[in-house]
């Protein structure tokens, strides 16, 4: 089993289980070094001063925030110190609260928290709890000198917690002006439902893949058997200008690709639930996020 980033415990009241963290995530893409065009070789940045030229020695560099124009405050290591919370190695659960009133955009990286010897049986019992309640516990914690809000939760046979953002860390959506739904017209409603039933299909993280990353490894492992791999451009189809937006819906549909019985089941699905649906839709969409995510957290 891979290294774990943390170790320490996990507490919901006076009940204390111990854990390690481990990452959730990967990536994959391959990573570059900048090199010298003339003779490939790496370069090295240097910190330099930029009154004097010269370059500075890790030693000789200090901490500053800028709080006008040119004009910093120096932050010494008690400083920072004198800053920092409690340093504890708990992941202490403050509160359960139901997943559906959870906004996904307070969400960050996921992690493993896996059980460290003699605490299998406190962590199934809080596993099985979490996921019985329907509930997820919002904790913080102390990772890398820093304090974070995290949640837990109980996905198949895992906790995972997830990093969260503080709710000031979140732009506003009021300072955005967005339209209403006064100037949608239900022909046009009743043809966009058409165009996404006609594109439905079950939640499959394996379907989707990056073909950057391909493309990136196919160029890569060419150069280096001292090949020139050609990739096949995408092409993009040539269309006169349509405005209508009814015609842009109705030509979607014709290019979606299903089939064209497919597409008519689905206009006939999407007509007969044009005045369901808005009632179901709201209701739902918090619950449908949440699990679309924790089956997208697993996957990972």
């Amino acid at each position: 089993m891979a290294r774990a980033l943390w170790k320490g415990s996990i507490s919901f009241g006076l009940v204390n289980i111990p854990i390690e963290l481990h990452t959730a995530v990967r990536n994959h893409r391959p990573k570059f070094r900048m090199l010298h065009a003339k003779d490939k070789s790496p370069v090295k940045f240097e910190r330099v001063c930029l009154r004097d030229g010269h370059p500075v020695a890790w030693e000789d560099l200090v901490k500053g925030y800028e709080y006008s124009k040119g004009r910093f405050v120096v932050m010494t290591k008690e400083d920072f110190q004198a800053a920092a919370v409690e340093k504890t190695r708990t992941v202490d659960i403050v509160d359960f609260v139901k997943a559906e009133e959870i906004d996904d955009r307070f969400f960050e990286t996921p992690y493993y928290l896996v059980p460290a010897k003699g605490g299998e049986r406190a962590y199934a019992l809080l596993r099985e709890a979490i996921r019985d309640s329907g509930r997820i516990g919002i904790a913080k914690f102390i990772l890398r000198d820093a304090q974070h809000l995290a949640a837990v939760e109980s996905i198949e046979n895992a906790l995972v917690l997830s990093v969260m953002r503080f709710s000031d860390e979140l732009v506003d959506v009021a300072q955005f002006e967005f339209p209403s739904a006064e100037g949608v017209r239900k022909a046009e409603l009743d043809m966009a439902k058409a165009l996404v039933n006609s594109l439905a299909a079950e939640w499959d993280p394996a379907k989707y893949t990056d073909q950057y990353r391909e493309n990136l490894l196919r160029i890569i492992q060419g150069k280096v058997k001292g090949k020139d791999v050609a990739l096949e451009a995408p092409q993009e189809p040539r269309q006169a200008e349509v405005v209508d937006l009814m015609e842009r819906l109705r030509r979607s549909l014709a290019q979606g690709g299903k089939g064209a019985a497919r597409q008519t089941r689905g206009e006939q699905r999407a007509s007969k639930a044009a005045d369901a649906a808005p009632r179901t839709a709201h209701a739902k969409s918090g619950r449908a996020r949440r699990g679309t995510k924790k089956r997208a957290k697993h996957a990972a």
